[in-house]
C-alpha cells in the first residue's frame, strides 16, 4: 500500500514535468522553424545576388509597429507620441529657384519678322518676355605666361656694378611646377570627392587638349599632401580636445606584388570641427592608439574589441550606438517579429524623441532624455531579461539580446551627457566617401598613396560638414599654404575658414595671386588691369 502511494505521488509531478517539457521543446520548434525558414531565403536571395543591406526601417508586416504600442511606452494618452515627438514641418510647393548671379550670362533678342521688316520706328514696344535658360560651354585649361621684364636704371648704364631689377617670381604651391593652384584643386576633387580616379582624369584632361600623365598628377598629389600635411596634424590635436568623438573604420585593398594586401581607413570624427581619415594596414589596437593615443573624452564606436584597451579609470569613456543594436534586433524581428516587436518599438521610441530634440538646447535634451527616455531604455533591457534564457544559442533573437546586455553601460551613457549621440551614424555617413570611392578606384597604389587620400579626403569631409564649396577652398589654401605660418596653420581649417577669409591681409594675398586671378570670372580683364599696375 505504502509503494502504491509513492507511485501515484511520483506520478502527478513526472506529468507536470513532461508537460513542461513539452510546451519548452514545442517552443524550440518554432524558433527552429522559423529560424530555418529565413536562412533558406537568405540562401536563395544569395543565390539570385539579392543579397545586400537591409533597411533598418521596419516594415509593413511582421515588422510594422502599431501605433498603440508606442504609445504605451511613451507613457502618453492616444495620439501624444504623434503629435509630440516628430516635428512639425509644412510642405512647401515647388519654385523654380533663380540662377546664381554670379554665372556668364550672354543675351539674345527675339524680334519678330514683322520688325525686322518694316523697322523699330514703326511700332511701340509695351512689354518684354523674359526667360532664363542654362547652357553649358566646354571647360578650359588656361595658360598663365608670367613675363618679368628686366630694368636697369638709365644713369647706371655702362657702370661696373649695376643693379638689375626683376620681380620676384610669384609663389607656386609645387616649386618650379607646371600647375596653378586652381588646376591642382581641380584634380583633387575631381579624384577624391567625385571618385575619378587618374586613368579618367588623364582621359578627360586629353579631351580638352592637354596632355597630363597620371603619373604626373599622382605626383602632385604626393607633394601636396606633404604640403598639406601639418595642416592635418593640428586639425587632429584639435580633435583630441573635444569632449567626444566618433569614429569607425572599413577596408581596403593596398596594391602589392603578387597579391593586394587589406589596409584600414578610419575615420574620427568630432561633430560640428572636423571629419578627420587616417591608415593603417592592421585593424588592432596599435592603429586605434594612433587615432586615439590619449585621449580622454567620451568615444563614440562600435563594440569591436580593437577599442577596449583605451577604455578606463582616467582614459576614454565608451558611449555605445543604438543603432548597431537596433541592426541586431532587426535581423531578429525578421526571424521571429511576436517577441521582438516590444524591443524594436522600443529602439524606434528612442529615436523619434531624439529627432524632436535634435536642435534643443542641452539642458532641454537632458530633461526630455531624463523624462521620456530613461524609462524606454529601461523598459528594453527588462525585455533582454525577460527573453535572455528562452532565446536559441546561435539564433539572431540571441544575438541581439547578447550584444544588448554586453553594451548595456555604454549604451545608457547618452543618458548621462546631453551632448552625446544615441548613435555612431555620422562616422558611418563619412565612411561612405571611401565606400564610394573605392567602387571606381579599387584598391590604392601604397601606403603613401593612402596617406595622400586620408590627406585630402580629410580636408573635403571637413568641408562639406561646413557647407564650404570644396574646389575653391582648396584653390585659396593651395595659395596661401605654401607661406603661412606654422603655429596658425589651424586657421585654415573648414573650421575657420570664414573668419579666416575675412581678414584683411588673408583678402590682399589672395587679390595678388596671378595664378588665382586666372580662374576668376572676368579673368582677363583682371589679368590686363594688373598689367596696366605693374
Amino acid at each position: 500500500m505504502s509503494g502504491g502511494g509513492v507511485a501515484d505521488e511520483v506520478v502527478p509531478t513526472r506529468i507536470t514535468e513532461l508537460e513542461a517539457r513539452l510546451v519548452q521543446v514545442e517552443s524550440e520548434r518554432d524558433q527552429y522553424r522559423k529560424l530555418y525558414e529565413f536562412l533558406r531565403e537568405e540562401n536563395e536571395r544569395l543565390k539570385r545576388g539579392l543579397i545586400g543591406r537591409r533597411l533598418e526601417r521596419p516594415g509593413d508586416d511582421d515588422a510594422q509597429l502599431t501605433l498603440s504600442i508606442l504609445e504605451q511606452l511613451l507613457g502618453g494618452e492616444p495620439g501624444r507620441a504623434k503629435t509630440q515627438l516628430v516635428p512639425e514641418h509644412s510642405r512647401r510647393l515647388p519654385v523654380r529657384k533663380p540662377f546664381p548671379e554670379e554665372l556668364p550670362r550672354v543675351t539674345i533678342e527675339l524680334v519678330p519678322p514683322e520688325v525686322e521688316r518694316e523697322g523699330r520706328k514703326a511700332f511701340e514696344m509695351i512689354g518684354v518676355e523674359r526667360r532664363e535658360v542654362l547652357e553649358r560651354r566646354p571647360a578650359s585649361v588656361v595658360v598663365v605666361e608670367v613675363v618679368k621684364p628686366k630694368f636697369v636704371r638709365k644713369e647706371a648704364r655702362g657702370a661696373l656694378c649695376t643693379e638689375v631689377l626683376v620681380a620676384e617670381a610669384p609663389e607656386l604651391p609645387i616649386p618650379r611646377g607646371i600647375a596653378g593652384p586652381g588646376l591642382l584643386a581641380d584634380t583633387i576633387v575631381k579624384r577624391w570627392q567625385d571618385h575619378l580616379p587618374l586613368s579618367r582624369q588623364e582621359s578627360i584632361y586629353r579631351r580638352e587638349g592637354i596632355e597630363l600623365a597620371r603619373s604626373t598628377l599622382c605626383t602632385w598629389h604626393m607633394e601636396l599632401a606633404t604640403l598639406a600635411a601639418p595642416l592635418i596634424e593640428a586639425m587632429h590635436e584639435d580633435a583630441l580636445g573635444q569632449p567626444y568623438l566618433c569614429t569607425d573604420a572599413t577596408g581596403v585593398l593596398v596594391q602589392h606584388p603578387g597579391h593586394c594586401k587589406c589596409g584600414h581607413f578610419w575615420v574620427l570624427v568630432a561633430p560640428g570641427r572636423h571629419a578627420l581619415f587616417e591608415f593603417s594596414l592592421k585593424h588592432d589596437g596599435a592603429a586605434v592608439d594612433e587615432l586615439l593615443g590619449g585621449y580622454t573624452g567620451y568615444v563614440v564606436a562600435d563594440a569591436h574589441k580593437v577599442y577596449d584597451h583605451i577604455y578606463g579609470e582616467g582614459k576614454a569613456t565608451e558611449v555605445g550606438c543604438w543603432s548597431h543594436t537596433r541592426q541586431y534586433v532587426l535581423d531578429a524581428l525578421v526571424v521571429d517579429a511576436e517577441p521582438v516587436r516590444e524591443a524594436m518599438a522600443s529602439i524606434q521610441a528612442l529615436f523619434l524623441i531624439e529627432r524632436g530634440i535634435d536642435r534643443a538646447p542641452p539642458a532641454e535634451r537632458a530633461a526630455v532624455r531624463a523624462q521620456r527616455s530613461k524609462p524606454i531604455v529601461g523598459r528594453f533591457f527588462a525585455w533582454c531579461d525577460e527573453h535572455r534564457d528562452r532565446a536559441l544559442e546561435g539564433s539572431p533573437l540571441a544575438d541581439a539580446i547578447r550584444y544588448a546586455t554586453n553594451q548595456r553601460q555604454a549604451l545608457e551613457r547618452f543618458l548621462e551627457d546631453p551632448r552625446l549621440p544615441i548613435h555612431n551614424n555620422i562616422s558611418e555617413l563619412n565612411l561612405r566617401r571611401q565606400a564610394i570611392g573605392r567602387k571606381n578606384w579599387l584598391f590604392v597604389g601604397s601606403e603613401e598613396g593612402a596617406k595622400a587620400n586620408t590627406t585630402f579626403v580629410s580636408l573635403l569631409a571637413s568641408c562639406a560638414m561646413h557647407r564650404i564649396e570644396p574646389w575653391a577652398y582648396l584653390r585659396d589654401l593651395l595659395c596661401l599654404l605654401p607661406g603661412w605660418p606654422i603655429k596658425r596653420v589651424l586657421e585654415l581649417a573648414p573650421v575657420n575658414w570664414e573668419a579666416t577669409l575675412k581678414a584683411e591681409a588673408v583678402q590682399a594675398k589672395l587679390a595678388a595671386n596671378v595664378f588665382r586671378s586666372a580662374t576668376l570670372a572676368g579673368a582677363e580683364r583682371s589679368l590686363s588691369q594688373h598689367a596696366l599696375a605693374s
